[in-house]
C-alpha cells in the first residue's frame, strides 16, 4: 500500500490526467470507431465519430444514470445510444420523436401522415470507388427534417411497412409514446434499427454524434481518408 501511494505522489501529474480523461470521456464527450456500414453514406466504416454526451443528459459517467436533462432531441440528430434490445451500442439517425407516426412503405418514409420529400442525385455517393455500393443516392428531407443523404438499393426495401418486432415484423402503425423515439440508419436497406428493435427510450441516449475525427479506409488497407478528417455530420 505504501509503494502504490508512493508512486501516485510521484506521478501526482499523470494521475490527474487519467482522472481528468475517465471524467471526460464518461460524462463530456467521447470518440468511438463505426464498424459497419448502416449509416452510409453519411458514416462509413472506419469513420471514428466525435460525440457530445452532454448534448441531451449530463450523465454520472459510465452509466445511464441521468443526472440533469440539458437538451432535447431535434428529428434529424445523429446519435449514440445503447439498446437494451440489441444488446449494443448503436448509432442511427432520430427519425420519429414521441407523439409521432412513422411508417415505411416501399422505402418511402412516412412521417405523420406526410410522404417525406427525396431528389436523387450521385453528388452526394462517397467521392471513392472503394467506398460505394450498388443503388440509389438521395437527398432527404421533410418540413423539420433537415435535407440529409441516404442510400437505397434498387430494389424493394428487405423490410415490410411498418416496423417493429422480432426479426423485423410488420406491425399496426402507432403512435410514439412519452420520452421514447424512432431511429432509422441512413443505409435503408442494410440497417437493424428500430424496424427491428422497436422505439428507444430516452434513458438509452448516449450523446449527439456530431463530426468525424479521423477515417481509415477499411476496403483499402486501412489508408486514412483524409478528406472526411473533422468533417461536420450533416
Amino acid at each position: 500500500m505504501k509503494k502504490l501511494w508512493s508512486i501516485i505522489k510521484n506521478n501526482k501529474g499523470f494521475v490527474i490526467f487519467i482522472a481528468l480523461l475517465f471524467v471526460f470521456r464518461g460524462a463530456i464527450a467521447d470518440w468511438h470507431p463505426v464498424p459497419t456500414g448502416s449509416m452510409k453514406p453519411t458514416i462509413l466504416e472506419g469513420d471514428v465519430i466525435w460525440e457530445n454526451k452532454m448534448a441531451y443528459d449530463l450523465q454520472l459517467p459510465f452509466t445511464d444514470i441521468s443526472l440533469l436533462r440539458t437538451g432535447e432531441p431535434k428529428r434529424g440528430d445523429i446519435i449514440v445510444f445503447t439498446s437494451e434490445v440489441a444488446k449494443k451500442r448503436l448509432i442511427k439517425r432520430l427519425i420519429g420523436l414521441p407523439g409521432d407516426t412513422i411508417k415505411i412503405q416501399h422505402n418511402n418514409l412516412i412521417i405523420n401522415g406526410n410522404v417525406v420529400n427525396y431528389d436523387i442525385t450521385d453528388e452526394i455517393a462517397p467521392t471513392r470507388e472503394t467506398d460505394r455500393e450498388t443503388g440509389i443516392y438521395a437527398l432527404e428531407s421533410h418540413t423539420d427534417l433537415k435535407p440529409h443523404a441516404v442510400q437505397i438499393q434498387n430494389k424493394q426495401s428487405m423490410y415490410p411497412p411498418g416496423f417493429r418486432g422480432p426479426n423485423c415484423l410488420q406491425v399496426t402503425e402507432e403512435v410514439i409514446p412519452k420520452d421514447h423515439y424512432f431511429f432509422l440508419g441512413d443505409n435503408r436497406d442494410n440497417s437493424s434499427d428500430s424496424r427491428c428493435f422497436g422505439y428507444i427510450p430516452r434513458s438509452e441516449l448516449r450523446g449527439h454524434a456530431t463530426r468525424i475525427l479521423l477515417s481509415l479506409n477499411k476496403n483499402d488497407s486501412y489508408k486514412p481518408r483524409f478528406e472526411r478528417f473533422m468533417e461536420k455530420l450533416q
